[in-house]
């Protein structure tokens, strides 16, 4: 079990615990010892019960717990509590949102204990009556639940990609090394979202069949017309599409694309039916078109593209040069600026790093006073003379005040080589108020980037509404780069508002907003959104070299101070 399952054990056990009214103190030291778990720089279980107590934050009794958790599997101090509690009650201490102290006054008072009542109860104007409650935070409630009602049954990307790896290997186990299987539909097309798992394989039903017998962790396997359903033990859909080898790569675009693109593509060919060709490039060709990526298979433009031999050279990993908004230990980062900027170095290989801690309006994540962010440009000078040629560039993410201001004054802005401008407070926005709030903060002649413009958090929390057309158009009148951040959680901008962007010019930089080491790698999911949106590498940012980065944050600060 690794120190994010921990985690989220203790992050239970504080809200139940909260829930059943027990002392404040103990609420606050469990998610306090949470918190500390979250940001340890190695794995609790290559530590002994001793080894832990002794780590600040945690301490004997805490240490007694994770190791139960490791030994057995589970915490039984939770599970007596989850016994203890209403049915129902577990799924909506989940929910972002639902506070403990405010779920238990629900339920004594109404009753309710699942998603469905409490919704209703909003609906029919019962909660805001309740004691310490109000309209505001009845209709913040409802809003909260009609996000996780629309998203039941989906999982991000990230999380379902482990699954379908290790649902990959266990099939390539048992199938014969010449039988020709692949991840298709969502999956395969990189969208954020996916609701299942969908694999091809070339084998009739029945053989099929029986080698999913053989793999435990499916549940429920059922054959239908076409396909096999099942279950993964994690709660994830898997559907196993089957065929005849010949015809594998015809059903491989055809279950990979949406209805749309396949449809499109299907206008394009001599006959109704995709022909069973040796390959995809075989079948597009054939079309009278340039092979399209899978991720681009969304029925917009691409097939249009595709036939005037227009379809961009989309960027890739070997494009990129550095990784730029990253945190630290400085404000809420697991890891020092230079063992972040080595991970950068010697295991992806790059030429350069930009920190970019929280600023000092962010209390909540340790955000940098003016002295800490004079001593940590200390520190990066000293870094940048040990570590050259690699760069580290001196960065801030800058909070966006309500009334979009930046939160440090101008002579401590002009210091950084780059300013992450991002809204991380006061998130309840109409669209008029955050569109006005990030235009001001774009119009800032010190904003650089444009950090996560909506704010969302996939399946946790809807992004505040705004106008992404008057918030593109801002950015390209102030020269102002927007970034995809690569944060699973997050991919924000989202990958529709790609094609605009570039329409008028504005240039995308893909940003891992990475806190511990292993984050950097989220540069990956900001590449696959990127590439769903027709990026190249052109007018990615961070796919210019350390020189030419260094030059535009130079002609950019003289600009600002001719």
């Amino acid at each position: 079990m690794n120190n994010k399952a921990v985690t989220r054990e203790f992050k239970l056990l504080a809200k139940l615990l909260e829930f059943h009214g027990e002392n404040s103190f103990k609420v606050k030291a469990i998610s306090n010892a949470a918190s500390t778990i979250a940001k340890l720089p190695f794995a609790v279980a290559s530590k002994s019960t001793q080894e832990l107590s002794e780590i600040p934050g945690i301490g004997k009794s805490t240490a007694n717990k994770i190791t139960e958790i490791l030994e057995k599997g589970h915490m039984s101090e939770l599970n007596d509590l989850i016994q203890q509690t209403p049915p129902g009650i577990v799924p909506l201490l989940k929910i972002k949102g639902i506070s403990p102290k405010k779920m238990s006054v629900i339920w004594n008072d109404l009753g309710i204990d699942n998603e469905a009542e409490l919704w209703y109860a909003c609906k029919e104007d019962k909660i805001s009556k309740l004691k310490g409650f109000g309209a505001k935070t009845q209709a913040k409630l409802q809003n909260v639940l009609e996000y996780a009602m629309e998203n039941q049954g989906k999982f991000r990307f990230a999380d379902a990609e482990k699954t379908a790896d290790k649902i990959l290997e266990k099939l390539r186990n048992q199938l014969d090394t010449d039988t020709k299987f692949a991840l298709t539909s969502d999956m395969r097309r990189l969208m954020e979202l996916v609701s299942s798992i969908d694999i091809l394989v070339a084998l009739p039903a029945d053989p099929l069949y029986a080698v999913l017998q053989n793999i435990d962790e499916l549940e429920g396997i059922e054959q239908k017309d076409q396909h096999i359903s099942c279950q993964h033990r994690s709660g994830i859909d898997v559907i196993f599409h089957y065929c005849d080898p010949t015809s594998f790569s015809a059903r491989l675009i055809e279950t990979t694309g949406s209805q749309s693109h396949v449809n499109l593509l299907k206008d394009q060919l001599p006959e109704t039916a995709i022909p069973a060709l040796e390959s995809e490039e075989g079948i597009y060709k054939q079309a009278k078109m340039s092979f399209i990526a899978p991720e681009m298979r969304e029925g917009n433009l691409e097939i249009e593209l595709a036939l005037t031999d227009a379809l961009p050279d989309l960027v890739k990993f070997s494009d990129i040069k550095g990784a730029l908004h990253n945190h630290s230990l400085w404000s809420d980062g697991v890891f020092s600026v230079e063992e972040m900027a080595l991970f950068c170095r010697d295991q992806l290989n790059l030429e350069y790093f930009g920190i970019s801690d929280h600023s000092k309006t962010a209390v909540y994540a340790s955000g940098l006073t003016i002295d800490q962010v004079k001593g940590q440009w200390e520190e990066i000078d000293a870094l940048n003379k040990k570590l050259a040629p690699f760069h580290v560039f001196k960065g801030i993410e800058s909070d966006i005040l309500s009334n979009g201001s930046l939160d440090y004054p101008d002579e401590i802005l002009a210091g950084f080589d780059f300013v992450v401008a991002s809204i991380h407070s006061q998130l309840s926005m109409d669209e008029k108020k955050a569109t006005a709030r990030l235009i001001k903060a774009i119009e800032n002649p010190y904003t650089t980037f444009l950090g996560h413009p909506t704010g969302r958090q996939l399946l946790v929390r809807r992004g505040y509404p705004i106008d992404h057309k008057k918030v593109i158009d801002a950015c390209a009148a102030n020269q102002v780069i927007i970034e995809i951040n690569a944060n699973p959680l997050r991919l924000d901008i989202d990958w529709r508002w790609l094609s605009y962007c570039l329409e008028k010019g504005v240039m995308l930089s893909i940003n891992p907003d990475a806190h511990h080491t292993e984050e950097l790698e989220y540069m990956k999911y900001g590449i696959h959104m990127a590439r769903k949106g027709g990026l190249q590498a052109e007018h990615c940012f961070n796919c210019l070299d350390t020189k030419a980065v260094a030059d535009y944050f130079a002609a950019r600060k003289a600009n600002i101070n001719p």
